[in-house]
């Protein structure tokens, strides 16, 4: 009788065995990218391009991840068939005219990609610029961020509402991988441009209150300035607990309550700051030992102090079946 396993790979290497097909994982192998952009590189239709996304993704060499009425593709994180298509694309030969043609217009895709995350990053700079005026300096704020991640090394780091990605970059060199989720497409797309030299990084659309991930299987969690954007910010962190491995550390950068009035009414902001009763509060409830925190001051009365505030899983919790 046929092992499963001796099944499952001839399924991939018959998925993998052919052109087009080998040349996806190839383009794959230098990061996560849509449909259309995979069109524009290898110059081939939609409805073709996708009928051999679907071979490959029904063997499980790329996964696939949904973003509104976009798709993007990535090759798997790790295991067997990430073995397998390390092991495939390590015996391309990198002079091949079709692979050389393929580098080039990838890296003129990935051009236009930064060419369009410049261009909106650049609209909403002025917001951003006055944002950050309004607290403690960003580089003071990193380090204490750092600080209250631990040493490291980590597995995988996950931040929540990952915005740029600076988070990302912040941890990329201590971790295994890194990954981000946010609900804006549009700062994903600043993401992906800021973190196309990262390649244990990544970026997907998610939600903070019911994220993709399954349980337990994140080492350090990072919300930062999100929570203040939530209708209930308590159910990002029971969904940071759930996440979490036991013994896992979440770290939290939050505005400190303020009556800052305009950024309710011009940034969208659904509470003005997060009081440390209220998070700790809340994270007992979900299971989380509040392990330290440390307040930056506003610089002057007009400003709005911040809080790092980190706590370690000390329960399991698993997400509801409703």
């Amino acid at each position: 009788m046929e092992s499963a396993a001796l099944s499952v790979l001839v399924q991939q290497l018959r998925a993998a065995g052919e052109v087009t097909r080998a040349r996806i994982l190839a383009l794959l192998a230098h990061g996560e990218l849509s449909v259309g952009e995979l069109a524009q590189v290898l110059n081939q239709s939609q409805p073709r391009l996708s009928r051999h996304l679907k071979f490959l993704t029904g063997a499980g060499l790329i996964e696939r991840l949904p973003e509104g009425a976009w798709v993007f593709y990535r090759l798997p994180v790790e295991g067997r068939a990430r073995t397998l298509v390390d092991t495939l694309n390590a015996a391309i030969d990198p002079e091949d005219a079709d692979i050389r043609r393929d580098r080039t217009r990838l890296a003129e895709v990935k051009a236009e990609r930064a060419g369009a995350a410049d261009e909106y990053f650049s609209r909403v700079a002025d917001q951003w610029d006055k944002l950050r005026a309004l607290h403690y300096s960003e580089a003071d704020i990193e380090k204490a961020v750092m600080s209250a991640a631990g040493a490291g090394p980590f597995d995988l780091v996950i931040d929540f509402g990952t915005g740029t990605g600076r988070m990302l970059s912040l941890f990329a060199g201590k971790a295994r991988r890194v990954e981000g989720i946010d609900l804006s497409h549009q700062m994903l797309t600043v993401a992906r441009s800021k973190l196309q030299g990262a390649a244990n990084a990544s970026v997907r659309h998610g939600d903070a209150t019911a994220s993709p991930y399954p349980d337990h299987c994140a080492s350090l969690v990072i919300i930062h300035q999100v929570l203040h954007f939530l209708d209930d910010p308590a159910r990002a962190l029971n969904e940071a607990a759930r996440v979490l491995k036991p013994g896992g550390r979440l770290v939290i950068v939050e505005f400190a309550p303020h009556s800052l009035e305009h950024l309710r009414t011009d940034h969208a902001h659904r509470h003005l700051g997060v009081s440390e009763a209220d998070l700790a509060r809340w994270g007992e409830k979900a299971g989380l030992a509040v392990k330290a925190s440390k307040m930056f001051r506003a610089p002057d009365d007009k400003g709005v102090s911040v809080m790092v505030w980190a706590a370690d899983s000390v329960k399991s919790v698993k997400r509801s079946a409703a």
